[in-house]
Formats: C-alpha cells, structure tokens, sequence
C-alpha cells in the first residue's frame, strides 16, 4: 500500500492528474454539455448527431503530430511548451463558445467547437508524448491511471458539474465562460511538471518527424493487427457514449439537473475508484490480462443503460448505472492508454501516440456519431444498447489472439 501512495506521489505522475484533466476539459464542451445545450434549444436529433463530427480533430490529429515532434516553442522543453500554448488558447476558446447559443448561431458555434477540438487534440498529442517520455518502466501503471483519473474527472465537471450550472445557476454562456477559466487554472500544472530525465533528441528535419516513425511502426510483426486492435477495442463503449446525454435526457426521461448531479457525485466517485484500482490491478495482472478483464467489464456495463431504457426513470437507477460505466469505463481506458504508451518509441513519441490514440477515436468520430441516431431511430433505444454489447466483442477476440506480443509489453526493456 505505501509503494502506490508513493508511486502516486513521485514527482513524474502526481502532475499528470492535473494535465490530465486539462487534456480531458475540453472533450465534453464539445461533445456531451455541447450535445445537452442543443437538446435543450430544440435542435433536431440528426444536427446533434453531426455534431459529434466535431471530433473530428482526433481521428487526424496524428497529420499535424510530426509537427509537434520537430518543433517546440522557445519555452519549457520540447513537450511542455507545446502543453502550455495549446491551453491557453484553449481557454480563451471555450470561453468564446459561450457567446453564439446554438439556437441562434448554431453554425458559427459549430466552427468554434471544431477550432477548440482542433487545440484539444493538440494538445493531447504534446501531454500524451510528455507522459510517455517523462515515465520510467514501473510508473506506466500509475501514470496511466492518474491520467486517467484526470481526465474523466474533467469530464465529469465539463459534463456533469457544467449541466448543473448552466440549468440551475450560470445558463449556458456563461457556463462556458466558467469552463475557459478553469483550464487557465489548469494550466499552472505544466509550470510544475518536471521535464523528463532523458529527453531524446528531436528529429533532424520535417521529413524524418514524418516518415521515421511510421516506418520503425510499421517495421513491427502484427503491426496492421495491432491497429486494428486499438480501433476496435473501445468501438462498443463508443456507441454507448455517442448520444448517451440525449438519451438520459430525452430517451429516459430524466432532466438536465438530475443528469449533472448524477454524474457530478456518482460519477465522480467510480472514476476514482476506477482509476486508482487500475492502477493497482495492472500492477499485479499485467497489461494483457489487465486489458481482457477491463473489456469484459466494460462491455457489460452497457446493459445498464438498457436497463434504463426499459424501466420507468428512477434516479436510485441512473446513478447506478452512471457508477458502473464509469468504474468499468476508467479502468479500461486506464489499460488502453498503458498499452499505447508501451507501443511508441521516445524519439517520436508524439506522432507514434497521436496515430495509435486518433485510431481509437475512428470508432467515435466516424462510426458511433453519425450511426447513433440512425440505428436508434430504427431500432429504438434498448435494441441499440444491446447491439452496444455485440459491438465491444470482435476488441476482445482481437485482443486474445494477440495475447503474447501484448505479454512481451511488459518487458522493461524500452520500446
């Protein structure tokens, strides 16, 4: 117990908690709380389902990511400056979103929302390169887990404590306004966080940030499987996330205050259980054992909200369910986010992790967003969260056949 309070408070994972959650704030503003403010505007289903496109940014992140690995601004190393600049602009960004309501200026916010992605994903491809250059061997766990925690409790104040504020307190706009000043408070921990203890050399020019990275990739036996893998093995929690506020609120019959309060306290509290005992159990189960039982569990945790989807609205049953996805969710993505770490090269760490990471939002972006609603207009809601379930299992199968090169991941000798 006294090594992971420890390992938890050594000075390379303790700031990711806080850059984790600024790498998690801007996601739901534009994705759930964004969603939330249309359904409440009466926009149409199809238009909030097009609007998850928004994401975009993600899936293509890994254009610009040799960018990243060539180039820095003249301050604070290679990654955190990189770090530092994206969340500034990020602030004054989100902040901006709060002057065009989308019943008004649903294009112009539309526009901004895919600018604030756009620095978002940018800012993911430097965080996630720093994580992984900035960990040693035995710290991958817990600072997969930290950054985990981090940023899902970005989405459950961005998600959860912005519903509340915007239908109780704030309104909208200003909510969003609130949002931008938490990520410049956010900011502070990229002055903190150390610089790594070996920081590789940059790539000598434009073309080698490029083509080196892929090419020592995909010089890799399996590497085609293991992309298909990491596109895969989140694809069902994607589709249960895609519409998953307008659901609860429009599908289940909840309002937009019982939604936030439930994800604020319920949510809240599995995300921690759920990133710290990953952590832990990835410790001692190991990464592919770790990475199979979080996915069955993950996968299961979508029959709750079928469970919602046939019962009357109770809150005692939302919470639950709440609950459950996110202790299931944190402690898959905790395993998901040590696996990419472990698969990407330190020289071209930021290009490595923006590929493996943007083809796990293909799911997301392409997929899950703009199916969603045609699948629920067909099937209705409890035939499209069972479909959810079927959807995680082709991850799993994927996941065992390649069981003993994700084994050899383990290796302490560096990747």
């Amino acid at each position: 117990m006294k090594d992971w309070i420890g390992i938890y408070a050594s000075r390379r994972v303790a700031p990711l908690l806080v850059l984790g959650f600024a790498s998690g704030l801007p996601l739901a503003l534009t994705g759930g709380t964004l969603q939330a403010w249309a359904t409440v505007e009466q926009i149409s289903l199809q238009q909030i389902g097009f609007l998850t496109l928004v994401g975009s940014a993600y899936t293509l992140k890994f254009l610009w990511a040799p960018l990243v690995d060539r180039y820095a601004p003249p301050w604070l190393g290679r990654r955190r400056g990189w770090v530092f600049l994206t969340q500034w602009l990020l602030a004054a960004s989100i902040a901006a979103m709060g002057l065009f309501p989308p019943g008004d200026h649903l294009a112009v916010l539309a526009l901004l929302a895919v600018w604030v992605a756009f620095l978002s994903a940018t800012q993911d491809i430097a965080f996630d390169a720093y994580s992984t250059d900035v960990l040693r061997q035995n710290e991958r766990a817990a600072g997969a887990a930290a950054k985990v925690l981090g940023y899902r409790l970005a989405m459950i104040v961005s998600g959860g404590l912005a519903l509340i504020l915007a239908d109780q307190w704030l309104g909208w706009s200003a909510t969003y306004y609130a949002m931008g000043g938490v990520m410049a408070v956010a900011s502070l921990a990229t002055l903190w966080a150390p610089e790594p203890e070996h920081v590789a050399r940059a790539p000598r020019s434009l073309r080698i940030a490029v083509v080196e990275p892929l090419r020592e990739f995909f010089s890799r036996h399996g590497a085609l499987t293991v992309l298909l893998l990491i596109v895969l093995y989140k694809l069902g929690d994607a589709f249960a996330g895609a519409l998953s506020t307008t659901f609860l609120l429009r599908g289940a019959g909840f309002d937009v205050t019982e939604v936030g309060m439930v994800n604020k306290v319920f949510g809240l509290a599995a995300t921690i259980i759920g990133a710290l005992a990953g952590g832990s159990l990835m410790s001692r189960f190991g990464l592919y054992r770790s990475l199979m039982m979080f996915g069955l569990l993950q996968a299961a945790s979508n029959f709750g909200y079928w469970v919602l989807a046939v019962t009357p609205p109770h809150l005692y049953s939302m919470a639950i369910v709440v609950a459950v996805e996110n202790l299931c969710g944190g402690l898959g993505t905790a395993a998901f986010v040590a696996l990419l770490m472990a698969l990407c090269k330190q020289e071209f760490s930021a290009t490595q992790f923006a590929l493996l990471s943007a083809l796990s939002a293909v799911g997301r972006t392409y997929l899950a967003g703009p199916l969603t609603p045609v699948l629920v207009e067909r099937y209705d809601w409890p035939a499209f969260f069972v479909m959810t379930v079927l959807i995680s299992l082709p991850g799993l199968v994927l996941l065992w056949w390649r069981r003993r090169d994700i084994h050899a991941l383990d290796d302490p000798a560096p990747t």
